[in-house]
C-alpha cells in the first residue's frame, strides 16, 4: 500500500520492456542476480548499452507510432477522384519514413529539436515522386538531405500531413489540434454542443478560399476562442495539400502562409512554425511527460510534476537528445 522499491529483477524486466519491448537478456539478468542495477552507475551503463542495441528500435511501434497517431494512416482514405496519386505503396512509405526518421534521431544521438526541424528524411523512389525530388531510385528507403525547400522534420512529413486532413481537403483544424495535443501536450477544450460546421464542399471551395471560410467560422463568439489558437497552426501547413504533396494554390485561391498568434507572434509556413513551437521548452516538456507516462505504464499524478521538473533540470546542461531523456527516466525515482 505504500511506495517501495523494486526488486532487482523488477527493476530489470521494467528497464527492458520500457527500451526493448521485451524480456531481459541475460546481461541484465546477470547484473540483476548480482544485485548490481540499484547503483546508479550500473543502471546507467546498462540504459546505455541498451540504447545503443538494435531491440531498441522497438521504441518506435511502442512509444513513437502512437504517440504521434500513426496507427490511425492505416485507416485514412484520401479521396481517390481528387487523390489518384495515393496508394497502399505510397502510404507504406510514408509511414517508413517517420519509422526511419525517428529511429535515425534515437540511435544517432541527435538534439529532439531535429524532430521538428531537421534537415533530412528518408524516401524511396515512390515518395520522393510523391515529394517531386530527383536523385531517388528504387524501392529501398534513403537517406534524402534536404537543403533549401519547404520541408524539415515531422511536421512536413507526408504521413502527419494525410492523418490530420480530410479526404477532400486539407483541414488547418485538425492540424492544429494535432500540435497543441501531441506535441505541446496542450490539448484543446471540446467544441461546445451545437456549435456550427465549415463550409465546405466544391460550391464553397470556389466562393472563398479555407483560410477566409475559417476567418467567417471564427466570427461565431462560441467559435474564436479556441479556433483562434488552432487555425494560425495549421493554416502556416496550407501548403502541403491533403496526402502531403506541395501546393501553390487550393481550389484556384492562392495559398497564403502567414499565420499571427492571440497573443501576436507572427510566423510564415513550416520552417518558422517549427521554431516557434521549440521555443520555451514547451515541446520538451510535452515529450519528457509522454515518455514518463509510457515508462511507468501509468498516467502521471500531481506528484510526478517533480520528477518532471526535475528530469528537465538534469537535461539542462546538456544538448537534449531521446537517449539523454530516456536515461533521466530510467534514473528518476518513480522509474
Amino acid at each position: 500500500p505504500t511506495p517501495h522499491a523494486l526488486a532487482e529483477h523488477e527493476l530489470a524486466t521494467r528497464l527492458s520492456y520500457f527500451l526493448w519491448s521485451s524480456t531481459p537478456d541475460e546481461r541484465l539478468l546477470a547484473r540483476a542476480r548480482a544485485g548490481q542495477l540499484g547503483q546508479s552507475y550500473v543502471l546507467r551503463e546498462e540504459t546505455t548499452r541498451m540504447l545503443a542495441d538494435a531491440r531498441a528500435s522497438a521504441l518506435v511501434e511502442g512509444f513513437f507510432v502512437p504517440w504521434l497517431g500513426l496507427r490511425r494512416l492505416d485507416d485514412v482514405a484520401p479521396d481517390p477522384k481528387r487523390h489518384p496519386e495515393f496508394d497502399e505503396e505510397l502510404r507504406r512509405a510514408m509511414r517508413a519514413e517517420t519509422a526511419l526518421f525517428i529511429e535515425s534521431i534515437l540511435y544517432e544521438g541527435r538534439p529532439i529539436d531535429e524532430l521538428l526541424a531537421a534537415d533530412f528524411t528518408f524516401a524511396n523512389e515512390r515518395l520522393a515522386r510523391h515529394y517531386e525530388r530527383v536523385g531517388v531510385r528504387g524501392e529501398r528507403m534513403q537517406r534524402v538531405p534536404l537543403v533549401g525547400g519547404l520541408r524539415g522534420g515531422l511536421l512536413t512529413h507526408a504521413s502527419i500531413l494525410t492523418l490530420t486532413s480530410n479526404p477532400t481537403r486539407t483541414s488547418p483544424v485538425k492540424r492544429g489540434k494535432w500540435i497543441l495535443e501531441t506535441l505541446l501536450g496542450t490539448p484543446p477544450d471540446p467544441p461546445p454542443p451545437g456549435v456550427g460546421v465549415l463550409a465546405d464542399g466544391s460550391e464553397a471551395e470556389r466562393t472563398a478560399s479555407q483560410r477566409e471560410r475559417l476567418a467567417a467560422h471564427r466570427a461565431d463568439p462560441d467559435c474564436a476562442a479556441c479556433h483562434a489558437a488552432l487555425d494560425p497552426l495549421g493554416l502556416a501547413l496550407e501548403n502541403f495539400g491533403p496526402t502531403g504533396r506541395e501546393r501553390e494554390t487550393d481550389a484556384g485561391h492562392p495559398i497564403d502562409l502567414s499565420a499571427e498568434l492571440p497573443d501576436g507572434r507572427r510566423f510564415h509556413g513550416a520552417r518558422e512554425l517549427a521554431a516557434l513551437l521549440l521555443e520555451g521548452g514547451r515541446f520538451e516538456r510535452a515529450l519528457v511527460e509522454r515518455l514518463l507516462v509510457y515508462a511507468l505504464g501509468r498516467e502521471l499524478t500531481r506528484a510526478d510534476r517533480t520528477t518532471v521538473a526535475s528530469i528537465l533540470e538534469d537535461l539542462a546542461d546538456e544538448p537534449v537528445t531521446l537517449r539523454a531523456i530516456l536515461a533521466a527516466i530510467a534514473q528518476c525515482n518513480a522509474f
